[in-house]
């Protein structure tokens, strides 16, 4: 069934003279290679047996222009990693309200980042992939509305997008594949640019929801905590309509041969499992002629308080039994006790990495790009190194 999207997609725009509506199909792919260079190590989904499926995709965009400043937007995508299964990754229509605002419908893009518009456009970065360090929600897309407004303040071009929707979806917080949802998504984000140099900032929050119920282990241990009692406790583990926020910040320049650019984000989903986070990266590059030499630095702390810890008592008064341990049998004097179990849980969240990463792009065609990066990954908590070499091209059409 996914896989006739493309086909349907095509036949859309072959019709496009019975609906009166000028169709416009543009595409774009991405023929990646690449393994990790430590044996028995895995990086960005590569293993230490080479393969060309994990980071390589084709997708095509069909735009209809349906007169009256009314205009709709589709994007089918198929990528290795999902055995190639065509897939509607987002979908809407567009209004103009006038030559300044425009207003969205559908299943788009959440701006979290600057390349959120074309995260799986490798042509339009330097990288094979985008800073996976600052890249690595699991949510790319909502449903809901857009609003884009631009003007100009000064000298300086300004484009403010406001947004409101909803979305969902498996996500990795206690296993790999856990249910979860954002409800009641709003934020904004505001670019401005001026010649070489652009800013950005990016502010969203969302009432956050991810079910443990794939996780024996963590499920058993809300069932424990429950047994004494211990709902404030349980309250700050689990993660059921909790307000999370995203902060995003970030810079570019580009400046004759030379760029430089970064990004700041920091997310927080409060009295929950999910831990404080705080990532960034620092990429530069020179251009000369068709060629483009880079390199960028990497940064990422996932970290609970100090004070998440040790909120489970170590004991409790019991009615008929006197002191009891809070653990997994009270009857047990050797059982483990909740609050190690829990200290042990919270810990578990924890990254403190960093990584470094150097490329070259060559433009040896004015619509592709082949691409060479090797990244090394520095696990501090397990002071141990992964590194990865990847190339392929990247084209539009």
């Amino acid at each position: 069934m996914k896989k006739q999207l493309l086909v349907y997609a095509i036949g859309l725009a072959c019709c496009a003279s019975s609906v009166q509506a000028e169709v416009r199909v543009n595409g774009f792919a991405s023929i990646i290679g690449g393994m990790t260079l430590d044996k028995n190590s895995n990086l960005f989904g590569y293993t230490d047996e080479f393969s060309f499926e994990n980071e390589s995709l084709f997708a095509l965009q069909v735009s209809a222009d349906l007169q009256e400043n009314l205009s709709a937007t589709a994007q089918i995508m198929a990528k290795g990693s999902n055995d190639f299964n065509a897939e509607f990754e987002w979908a809407y229509l567009t209004y103009q309200i006038n030559d300044q605002t425009q207003v969205s419908a559908g299943r788009m893009r959440v701006p979290f980042y600057r390349y959120s518009d074309f995260l799986d456009v490798g042509y339009a970065y330097r990288w094979i992939r985008p800073p996976q360090s600052v890249y690595n929600l699991p949510f790319s897309t909502y449903e809901g509305l857009s609003l884009v407004y631009n003007t100009q303040l000064g000298e300086w071009d300004s484009t403010l997008q406001v947004i409101g929707g909803a979305t969902s979806g498996d996500v990795r917080t206690f296993t790999d594949n856990d249910p979860s949802k954002l409800d009641g998504i709003v934020g904004v984000n505001w670019t401005m640019m001026y010649e070489w140099l652009s800013l950005r900032a990016a502010y969203f929050v969302a009432e956050t929801t991810v079910s443990g119920e794939n996780s024996p282990q963590f499920t058993g241990l809300i069932a424990g905590l429950n047994n004494y009692g211990l709902t404030d406790q349980v309250d700050e583990l689990l993660i059921d309509k909790d307000d999370g926020s995203f902060l995003g910040l970030g810079f570019s320049v580009d400046y004759e041969n030379f760029l430089l650019d970064g990004e700041f984000t920091e997310l927080n989903v409060d009295n929950s499992f999910i831990a404080p986070q705080e990532q960034y990266y620092l990429a530069a590059g020179y251009r000369i002629d068709e060629w483009l030499i880079h390199m960028t630095y990497e940064k990422r702390d996932v970290e609970h308080e100090t004070s998440k810890y040790n909120t489970v008592p170590v004991t409790i008064e019991h009615p008929v039994f006197g002191t009891i341990p809070v653990s997994t049998d009270p009857t047990n004097p050797n059982a483990p006790l909740l609050r190690d179990l829990t200290n042990a849980a919270l810990a578990g969240t924890m990254v403190d990495s960093s990584s470094m990463s150097f490329g070259i792009r060559y433009d040896f065609h004015s619509s592709a790009a082949l691409k060479i990066d090797y990244t090394i990954v520095d696990n501090s908590l397990t002071n141990t190194d992964t590194d990865v070499l990847a190339f392929g091209v990247d084209l539009v059409f």
